[in-house]
C-alpha cells in the first residue's frame, strides 16, 4: 500500500479478468435487489473475520492510521485540471443522492484521494459504495455493517482504536473500505472479481462482483 494518491492503477482489463469464472448471470430481479435501492436497508454482506499474521497487522494498521484531511495534490496542472473535470462532473451524478452541495463536494474529493491512496480505481469505490449503502452515510447491514463502504466492526478492532462509531465518519469510512478492498484484491493477486467477493464474504458467487461492475460503469468519467 502506498500513501502516494497518484499511484497508478492497474490497467482495465484486470477488473473483468475472472468473469469468466462465473457459472451463471445474475437475473435482472437479483441485480436489483443487490443494488440497494433507496428506503431499503443496506446490502453488506457477511464478511468473515479471519486471522491475520502480525506482519500484515501492522500494514494495515499503518495503512488507516494517518488522518490527514483528504487534499489532493497534483505534480502538473494536466494532473490538476483531469481531477478539476472529474469533480465538475461528479458533483453533477451525485446530485440527487447527496443533494447538499458542501457534503458533496467533500464526498467526492475524499473518495478521489482516499481511492487513489489505496491504488484503487475510483470508478469501482463508488460502484461499491452504490451497491453496499446507496451513498448513505449512515448505514447499518443486518450484520452491522457501516456507513458508506459498509465496513465490519471487527475491522476497527483488528487495525483500528476499536471505536466503532468512528465508521460514520467520512474520510475514517472511506479509508478503511479502500484500505481494506485494497487488501483483499492483492491476496487475489489483482483479480477484481475474486477480491470484491471477499469484501462481500461471497467469494466466488456471481451476483455482487456483477453488481459492482455494473454500478461501477455508471461513474467511469467520459
Amino acid at each position: 500500500m502506498t500513501d502516494q494518491p497518484g499511484r497508478v492503477t492497474p490497467p482495465l482489463e484486470t477488473f473483468f479478468i475472472s468473469r469468466r469464472r462465473c457459472l451463471q448471470r445474475c437475473s435482472a430481479t437479483s441485480l436489483l435487489g443487490i443494488l440497494g435501492l433507496v428506503g431499503e436497508p443496506a446490502h453488506a454482506g457477511s464478511q468473515l473475520e479471519e486471522p491475520l499474521a502480525d506482519s500484515v497487522r501492522t500494514a494495515l494498521t499503518s495503512a488507516v492510521s494517518n488522518r490527514a484531511p483528504p487534499v489532493p495534490q497534483f505534480s502538473d496542472s494536466v494532473s490538476r485540471l483531469a481531477y478539476e473535470r472529474w469533480s465538475r462532473l461528479m458533483a453533477t451524478r451525485l446530485e440527487q443522492l447527496i443533494p447538499e452541495s458542501h457534503s458533496r463536494q467533500e464526498f467526492s474529493q475524499t473518495v478521489w484521494y482516499e481511492s487513489k491512496r489505496a491504488g484503487l480505481d475510483v470508478a469501482l469505490v463508488l460502484g461499491v459504495i452504490e451497491v453496499e449503502s446507496h451513498f448513505r452515510k449512515y448505514a447499518v447491514s443486518s450484520v452491522g455493517a457501516r456507513g458508506f463502504m459498509q465496513v465490519m466492526p471487527f475491522w476497527v478492532r483488528l487495525i483500528g482504536d476499536g471505536d466503532v462509531s468512528k465508521l460514520f465518519h467520512l474520510q475514517t469510512n472511506l479509508r478503511f473500505g479502500c484500505v481494506i478492498l485494497r487488501h483483499y484484491l492483492d491476496r487475489e493477486q489483482g483479480d477484481v472479481f475474486m477480491g470484491l467477493g471477499r469484501y462481500n464474504g461471497s467469494r466466488g458467487q456471481t451476483p455482487y462482483p456483477e453488481a459492482v461492475l455494473a454500478a461501477r460503469a455508471k461513474w467511469v468519467a467520459d
